[in-house]
């Protein structure tokens, strides 16, 4: 029997276990096997953790200067390049994806995190202003960013690296410490950038991992600790909503990423190719499990037969399998349980009377993917939008298609959701495009694309999708202090 792989925390520097000696195991979901265990934070260790990463900011991390200081977030992006092959097997084996997806996507971006905003650092300016006074002297006013101490970063499982150093790297750029609490399901990159932080010589006490889960455990302890100064999530709404209770406590600021339950709208004169490439994408990509993926597609009536028959003939030529398989465009599901959420919705939409136009249940899967948790890709059309399959986040493969008749009447219906965070919106009319765009309730709309990030611009979602935006300038208003200086001449 092969020997499980061992996770423990990285605090101060060091890698430990658990006091308690409290593990859980790390399941691979393309097999279904264990292929670990992590330890598990206790009150204890998270303590540890804050407290170092509080010793960090008050030693010699505090008193570098800003160039030393980006310097050492570089050789941190730079290590993990160098190590890209580690973070790679890494990431596959705890997520399942696609190696081609990992390989151009989440490690590739994990590295480009934390450049990109030490380059927003570097060249931040801050704000000055010269103030008249009554005795004719005169003051000038100008403006600080600090860092705002210690964060407490809690990730998800679908983008493990990527979300997390798109935290991370703001953070440390910065000059803030952290407490990195992963997806206890995808335990592994985060356990392993403490390696390169040590070897990229970042002092001990910046970067801390603690493993767990939420009630009752890491997350709880962490997001409830009076040393954390400010506290970044991204996951879903429900866990955002306790996060936002527990920072109450002490009046600490969020920065928070939640669910959605994105719309795409194909208008008639839109390039269908490109609309079911994109369309495509932005369903299926990681098996639907991404907080930016489509869920509701509005089709207008006089193309929706021909997109439905090609979004069907698509979705028909998608290859499932593991992570290291040839040709594979679709993993698994992140674990047993989450499948069981996703195959509750494809029951749930046939009671509430759709056509399943492909899919809708689970493959034959063999080999050693046999035990894996697999599912199929599915479209469905008939849905009323008033049903919970339409109108609740899935985040699997699947999508239902609705027709639509009038700009006006799509624009009510794609808004009319709980969730804010991204659309996308196909059409060769670019006065429609502007005009439509304006009008939907989301942090992001994409148009004639999806997914396509410029890391210098505002991400984030409206309404219940989260609170604050990250991405270039946009992240200091979270990861920083701004302070007032005046002085009276």
């Amino acid at each position: 029997m092969t020997e499980l792989r061992e996770f423990l925390h990285f605090i101060d520097g060091a890698y430990r276990p658990s006091a308690s000696g409290k593990t859980f195991p790390v399941v691979a979901p393309a097999t279904g096997e264990t292929y670990a265990v992590a330890h598990e934070a206790g009150e204890t260790e998270v303590d540890a953790a804050v407290s170092a990463a509080r010793s960090a900011l008050n030693g010699r991390w505090g008193v570098l200067s800003v160039a030393d200081r980006i310097d050492l977030v570089i050789s941190v992006a730079d290590e993990i390049t160098a190590r890209f092959d580690d973070f790679l097997e890494a990431e596959i084996t705890d997520t399942g994806k696609p190696r081609s997806l990992a390989s151009h996507i989440d490690i590739p971006r994990g590295a480009a995190n934390f450049r990109m905003f030490a380059d927003t650092i570097r060249t931040i300016s801050g704000e000055s202003f010269e103030t008249a006074t009554p005795d004719g002297a005169g003051a000038i006013n100008y403006s600080l960013r600090k860092p705002r101490g210690v964060i407490a970063v809690i990730c998800p499982w679908n983008f493990p690296l990527l979300l997390m150093t798109w935290k991370v790297g703001p953070a440390l750029a910065c000059g803030n410490t952290v407490v990195v609490k992963p997806s206890e399901e995808t335990p592994a990159t985060a356990t392993l950038l403490g390696e390169v932080m040590n070897k990229a010589g970042v002092p001990k006490g910046v970067y801390n991992v603690v493993h767990g889960f939420g009630p009752g455990s890491a997350g709880e302890f962490l997001t409830s600790h009076p040393g954390v100064d400010g506290i970044t999530f991204t996951g879903e709404t429900r866990t955002g909503e306790a996060i936002m209770k527990a920072a109450g406590t002490g009046v600490r600021p969020v920065s928070l990423e939640l669910g959605g339950k994105n719309p795409a709208i194909v208008f008639a004169d839109a390039d269908l190719d490109k609309a079911v490439e994109g369309t495509m994408r932005s369903v299926f990509a990681n098996c639907g499990q991404v907080c930016l993926g489509t869920e509701r597609v509005y089709v207008e009536r006089p193309v929706f037969d021909e997109f439905a028959a090609r979004l069907k003939a698509g979705v028909e030529k998608l290859k499932l399998g593991g992570p290291s398989a040839k040709g594979v465009s679709l993993g698994p599901l992140i674990s047993a349980e989450h499948r069981e959420k996703v195959l509750s919705y494809y029951k749930l939409a046939a009671e509430e009377g759709a056509t399943v136009v492909t899919g809708g249940g689970m493959p034959a899967m063999s080999g050693a993917e046999k035990n894996g948790f697999f599912i199929e890709p599915t479209i469905w059309t008939g849905l009323a939008d008033d049903s919970r399959v339409v109108v609740e986040e899935i985040f699997g493969p699947c999508c239902a298609l609705l027709p639509f008749d009038e700009e006006d009447e799509v624009i009510a219906r794609a808004n009319n959701t709980y969730y804010g965070l991204a659309a996308s919106l196909w059409t060769d009319n670019l006065s429609r495009a502007h005009r439509v765009a304006r009008q939907l309730d989301v942090g992001i709309c994409w148009v004639n694309s999806w997914f396509l990030r410029d890391l210098r611009t505002p991400f984030g979602g409206a309404k219940a999708s989260g609170v604050g935006r990250e991405g270039g300038v946009h992240s200091l208003e979270f990861y920083t202090e701004l302070e007032n200086i005046c002085v009276k001449f």
